[in-house]
């Protein structure tokens, strides 16, 4: 059967609802995507727009008067849509005063499609556990903005040395110097067990399912990206279904659900150049409750690190040896780490960036549906590289 994926059916989007069955939330937002392609594509949107939308917003959830000042672009973020204003307001506890804070909003479809109640519910839950932005509002829907969005804290700091010139883009190969990263890695290493040891039974995750112990959470990973991977891909990479394949014989229970963040790395945490300490963490929008493996794994990828100055030691993150954080993960989290289940997450993060960069990133750039159609064009040859690193460890396990 031919299939438009430009213009989906109601009886194919249904039909990937069936094969490939996952969390509800997810399931929601993956079938929202699919119904609103066919729609116009991305458009520039101005400041004024979106401060309308805020303020919008903001009459139906602030009590008293309040004014959308400085509004600005924010650069970084390859997925959204982002604007830095202050907020001159009564606020509740306070009194009157100014913050700064940050709109997040998603594009007319993007790189990778998430669920703003997922973010805003994970990121709540994490204020008291790691420094995060703190979140005051949710427009789910895109009721009041253009898109569906949240207003968080704007979050002080830099995601790497101001005098760097090394590394690519979105944090990729970032070099802090050995002095700059003797005070992060130890924090770097202790936010992430904090993470994973939180009893997430005490927050409000009423947008995440609840895996059982055993393999369900993996199942529902591998579904919704196979699911994306059939969504969006223009062309078949017989490599990924190969991996998709092994995945699912290759399963491994999980002994403890955590929160994952699912994109842990350098350029998604910001720090104090005077302190050292780090301020922020970031990009919560892929986190589901799961195996703890899949972030240890991705922190360990080789293109998030970078050899130490004498050329000889691979760094993880450009901050330390790989069993100098395995060992320090260990004693933070009070967690073995098992190995071969990291070997299988490799695996699963290879095969979950190959569709995004092959998949979704062709998509949303065929479409026009986002702002960020430079980055899109990079991803994709990034793309390639990700499929060698793939062949290359599925070889390795074989």
């Amino acid at each position: 059967m031919i299939v438009d994926k430009c213009h989906p059916q109601p009886a194919w989007i249904e039909s990937l609802r069936d094969r490939f069955p996952c969390e509800a939330e997810i399931d929601r937002i993956l079938t929202r995507k699919l119904q609103r392609r066919s729609g116009h594509g991305y458009s520039p949107v101005a400041l004024e727009t979106l401060c309308e939308g805020v303020r919008r917003l903001l009459r139906e959830e602030v009590e008293g008067p309040f004014e959308v000042l400085e509004p600005r672009w924010l650069s970084g973020g390859a997925s959204k849509v982002q604007m830095a204003f202050k907020l001159a307001w009564n606020r509740p506890g306070v009194g009157r005063t100014t913050t700064p804070m940050v709109l997040r909003m998603e594009p007319a479809e993007s790189i990778v499609e998430t669920s703003r109640l997922r973010e805003f519910q994970l990121m709540k839950a994490m204020e008291a556990v790691v420094p995060v932005p703190r979140v005051f509002w949710l427009d789910a829907e895109g009721k009041h903005l253009p898109y569906p969005a949240m207003i968080c804290g704007f979050a002080s700091g830099v995601a790497k040395p101001t005098a760097a010139v090394a590394g690519g883009p979105s944090g990729l190969g970032t070099n802090f110097g050995p002095a700059v990263r003797a005070v992060l890695g130890p924090q770097f290493v202790e936010h992430l067990a904090a993470i994973h040891a939180h009893d997430w039974r005490t927050s409000d995750l009423s947008a995440f399912d609840v895996p059982a112990l055993g393999t369900q959470s993996v199942e529902w990973q591998l579904n919704c990206w196979a699911r994306v991977w059939e969504e969006d891909a223009n062309e078949d990479v017989p490599l990924l279904r190969y991996a998709a394949s092994w995945l699912r014989a290759n399963m491994p229970p999980v002994d403890r659900i955590s929160v994952v963040h699912s994109d842990y790395r350098s350029g998604n945490f910001l720090y104090d150049e005077r302190s050292n300490r780090i301020t922020t963490i970031l990009d919560w929008e892929l986190g589901f409750l799961g195996d703890r493996h899949l972030d240890i794994a991705f922190v360990t990828n080789p293109a998030f690190g970078h050899l130490s100055e004498d050329g000889k030691t691979f760094l993880v993150g450009g901050l330390m040896t790989q069993e100098a954080f395995y060992e320090a993960y260990e004693k933070a989290a009070g967690m073995k780490i098992d190995r071969k289940t990291v070997d299988f997450y490799r695996v699963f993060n290879a095969y979950k960036l190959a569709t995004l960069a092959l998949g979704t990133t062709y998509r949303a750039a065929r479409g026009a549906k986002t702002h960020q159609d430079v980055v899109l064009t990079y991803l994709i040859g990034v793309g390639y590289t990700i499929l060698e690193e793939l062949r290359a460890l599925l070889e390795a396990l074989d």
